[in-house]
Parts: C-alpha cells; structure tokens; sequence
C-alpha cells in the first residue's frame, strides 16, 4: 500500500480535530498487521509520527516481543531470541481524534483496528486491566498502575521464578517496585519478594 498523501480537506480534518485532542484522554489502542511484519509497520508508524507531527496524538507503539533463550536438546542455552507474544497486533497509546485514527488506519501494513465495527466507527480503547499485563511483560511500569493494589489484594505472578503463583499482597514498596506476597507452598503459608511488574491482580 502506497505511503498516503493528505489533501487539503485531510488538512482541515486534522485542524479541526487538535481542539479535541486537546479535550481527549490518551488510551490503549490495538491494531491488526500482517503476521510477521509487525515490527515493520510499527517501524512505518513511528515514522509517520514524526513526520507527520503527531507527537501530542500518538505515543508509544508496542511490538510485544520478549527475549526468550534458543533451545537445544530440550535444553535451554546462552543464547535468546525475540518472540512475539501477541502476533498479528500492535499496541498503541494515542488520543483517538478523527486525524490520528486516519493517519493509523491508513499506515502500509495496519488491516484495522480490534474493538471496531466497522462503517466509520472510532475503536474502543483496551480496558486498563487487560492492557496492563501486556505493559508488565515489556517491562514497561506506569506510576498509575499503583493505584489498582493494595494490601491484602489477591494476585497472580505472571512470568519471573514464580510464575503461576496466587497470593495476597503484604506490602507495595513503590519506590523499589518490590512487592511482598504471602501464598502458599506445599500446604505451609510463606512470603516471598516479587517485582510489581510480574504481578497481575485476580
């Protein structure tokens, strides 16, 4: 798909929409790319960004790849390779005016938007719990994403050395991002020390 070039009426589309951005919240979006060329479009729209000006509309764009170690024999190795958690998406956090959604859509290589019907209508954005384990698997903690725990909250390790583990929270210390948790191994109740961003809540 050819790189789109914007008419005068495009221009008036993205005037008219900067006062909204402006009133609009920045969101999780996710949109559907060709399965393997994730990280090219991703490349293609980051590009666009810039040169477009679309920096106070369009955020982070998120391949979510994770380094995982190359197996041999069944056993794991020195060496990693990337893998593509969610293949075919890629996640963006952006303001959804008219403009930023035409400059998505139109991007070689994106094939629509998850959470959209369809016949012109803008997409939903990704609830913040569901967007939230996606950001904690890249590594990528946000300070408001304090605010959903607390102690005594039951939650899930979801990737580290205690992966599919339940527990309840003791203590968040937010500056260290260390979470104390007290589950239960082997029938005897325990605490253990986990990163926040290896935590989900249930």
């Amino acid at each position: 798909m050819p790189d789109i070039k914007f008419t005068d009426s495009t221009t008036d589309i993205r005037d008219e929409n900067s006062n909204q951005a402006q009133l609009g919240e920045k969101a999780w979006y996710v949109c559907n790319a060709y399965a393997t060329h994730e990280k090219k479009v991703a490349d293609n729209l980051k590009r666009r960004v810039e040169s477009m000006g679309l920096q106070d509309f369009i955020f982070r764009i998120i391949v979510a790849e994770q380094d995982v170690p190359v197996m041999k024999d069944g056993v794991p190795t020195d060496k990693t390779r990337k893998k593509n958690l969610y293949p075919g998406y890629i996640f963006i956090e952006m303001i959804m005016t008219d403009y930023a959604w035409y400059v998505v859509r139109n991007t070689p290589g994106v094939t629509g938007f998850i959470g959209s019907s369809g016949k012109g209508t803008k997409p939903f954005p990704v609830p913040r719990e569901q967007i939230e384990p996606v950001l904690k698997r890249m590594g990528m903690v946000d300070e408001s994403m304090y605010d959903r725990y607390n102690e005594g909250d039951y939650i899930k390790v979801i990737h580290g050395a205690l992966e599919g583990t339940e527990g309840r929270i003791v203590s968040i210390n937010k500056e260290t991002g260390e979470v104390e948790v007290e589950t239960s191994f082997f029938g005897r109740t325990t605490k253990a020390q986990v990163d926040f961003s290896e935590i989900e809540k249930i």
